[in-house]
């Protein structure tokens, strides 16, 4: 059987891009929206642009929450880009309050009220740990973002850069077999595709 990352399509965002991205850094890519194709990837990217209520609602409409749940807690690898890292947790107040996964302890909150919301455009990234998905990645490099919620986890441990908008902000996250970023590293040019391969080599799923 041909190993493969499964990218899910539940109908929030552009994954064409992402798509794109993973392929470039040699990823064998398959776009699903099966939960049976999910079961047996080697690894799952989620990624995800819009509202944490409607994500979920398409998630469980096509049967989806519970098999990305289970994925994670088998240890398999696990990548989530804006709405994806949101996903992880166990709680968002945008448009009312909303479970997510809870696979990661925490909630979703609104970005300050003294900065413009949304956040769009280029910030910079500041580590928190050390991390070989960080390889050759400098303190300060610019990546893209596009969102108006935040995550904010009680524990330290998983947090792996901030960003400073207002105030400093978790932008992305690591822990077992959890790689999770706020910004869109599809959108990020050389950074962000520097990561995307750091993270398919740490996790063996490279096929060229």
């Amino acid at each position: 059987m041909v190993e493969y990352v499964a990218l899910v399509d539940y109908g929030m965002g552009n994954l064409k891009s992402v798509e794109k991205a993973l392929e470039s850094v040699g990823l064998g890519v398959l776009r699903t929206r099966d939960r049976e194709v999910i079961k047996n990837a080697k690894a799952v990217v989620l990624p995800g642009v819009g509202a944490f209520k409607d994500a979920v609602k398409n998630l469980k409409e096509l049967r989806l929450y519970d098999a990305i749940i289970s994925h994670v807690e088998k240890g398999k690898p696990f990548l989530g880009i804006c709405l994806g890292l949101q996903l992880l947790f166990e709680r968002s107040y945008e448009f009312g309050e909303e479970r997510g996964f809870g696979l990661l302890e925490g909630e979703v909150v609104l970005l300050p009220t003294t900065v413009k919301v949304p956040h769009i455009g280029w910030n910079q990234l500041w580590k928190r740990k050390s991390s070989p998905i960080l390889n050759g990645i400098e303190d300060g490099e610019f990546v893209y973002f596009v969102h108006s919620y935040r995550v904010v986890p009680k524990r330290e441990e998983v947090v792996l850069t901030l960003t400073d908008y207002g105030e400093y902000f978790v932008s992305s996250v690591e822990y077992e077999n959890i790689f999770a970023v706020q910004f869109h590293p599809e959108k990020s040019q050389k950074v962000g595709l520097s990561i995307l391969k750091n993270w398919a080599k740490v996790n063996e799923l490279l096929v060229i």
